[in-house]
């Protein structure tokens, strides 16, 4: 019997950080995350520390997000469901100061994390950064040609200037402290990976055989830098369907008329449309990591993907998980075809990624941080 026979809700049993990590009051019991990018936005970095904000308040560490919607905030240009924050400074420095954290990591290169940049320089406060999206690269397939390099350079060069006075930066693999080595950031890199809930995303029961119309399943935000235009061109034989709400949606309905576009999903809408697809196709050449990667191989599918960081730290771990390769059509051709079953690439992914784990690791560096 596979594990996802016996899961029906995700083992909340956190492991005891205090046991594990050392003495409780080496730990910080109060953390501020100030992060541009929170509810109500459905992204990969939402999801991320709201499941680590989880695990920690069940270990009686209390955790504060601040957000955009604690600012007055104006909607992202093409981008209206990120919501910016608009730069109040004396505000922020009052919710940080009325928090007293122990320990503050800023997530987002955006408006309230250079704010929060700021107050910790002035104040002396140590801080902690993470490197969850290739700014340089959304830039770059956002940007006309003629002007990509150099736009591209600027964006490095912000990144590398917001993230220089971090105490470490946390990533998700160790490709991506290769790419920011490459770019010259030179702060410590310290590891911060990703969990599941292993109650949610389970495999259907179902035969292995895949049929001669296999349904191909993609999830993720609907717009430019996800390269969601590679997937839906494929000639591979099969039905396709597009989970997920953006920019490019209604520009992508006319062209791909052929295509099952679902919309937003979450909770168990989207594990089902997991467990009714043949296999998951990741087109994004832009990802630092790709959380749902982790929920396909959850809900037993193999999955396919472009050869480049993200997808081939992950995929590449194991041949029954699917295939990586230049051409999108080879990786799908091979990822229905790829060893295993469905219920081992499950008790694979939970067994690997473990959100109570993650939570451990963030909380035993952020006693870092602690003045």
């Amino acid at each position: 019997m596979g594990s996802y026979e016996m899961m029906q809700a995700e083992d909340t049993r956190s492991p005891d950080l205090c046991t594990d990590l050392g003495a409780e009051r080496l730990l910080p019991k109060r953390i501020l995350i100030v992060s541009d990018a929170w509810l109500p936005q459905v992204n990969g970095v939402v999801r991320t520390y709201q499941n680590i904000l989880k695990q920690l308040e069940m270990q009686d560490c209390e955790v504060r997000v601040i957000g955009p919607a604690d600012f007055p905030n104006m909607a992202m240009p093409s981008y209206p469901e990120i919501r910016l924050a608009l730069p109040l400074f004396r505000r922020l420095r009052r919710m940080i100061q009325d928090f007293d954290p122990e320990a503050i990591h800023i997530p987002v290169e955006g408006p309230l994390g250079w704010m929060t940049r700021r107050w910790c320089l002035k104040n002396d406060r140590a801080f902690s950064t993470a490197f969850h999206t290739n700014f340089p690269a959304y830039v770059a397939v956002r940007t006309p040609k003629p002007l990509r390099s150099r736009t591209e350079a600027l964006s490095v060069s912000t990144l590398k200037r917001f993230h220089g006075p971090a105490k470490f930066i946390y990533t998700a693999t160790p490709a991506l402290d290769r790419l920011l080595s490459n770019w010259g950031v030179e702060n410590r890199f310290e590891r911060l990976s990703r969990g599941i809930d292993a109650g949610l995303f389970y495999p259907a029961k179902m035969p292995e055989i895949v049929s001669d119309t296999p349904v191909l399943l993609y999830v993720g935000r609907v717009a430019p830098e996800k390269n969601i235009d590679a997937f839906l061109a494929l000639e591979t034989p099969g039905k396709k369907v597009v989970v997920g709400d953006g920019p490019q949606l209604p520009q992508l309905r006319k062209r791909f008329p052929e295509v099952t576009f679902r919309g937003m999903l979450v909770g168990e809408p989207l594990a089902a449309a997991y467990r009714e697809a043949d296999v998951f196709v990741f087109p994004s050449k832009t990802d630092t990591f790709g959380n749902v990667l982790l929920e396909a191989m959850a809900s037993g599918l193999p999955c396919a993907a472009y050869d480049v960081i993200g997808p081939r730290d992950i995929l590449s771990a194991d041949p029954t998980l699917g295939a990586v390769d230049a051409d999108l059509s080879q990786a799908v051709t091979k990822a229905l075809k790829a060893p295993g079953t469905r219920a081992g690439r499950h008790d694979y992914t939970v067994t690997t990624y473990s959100w109570n784990k993650v939570a451990a690791d963030f909380r035993r560096h952020s006693a870092e941080l602690m003045p």
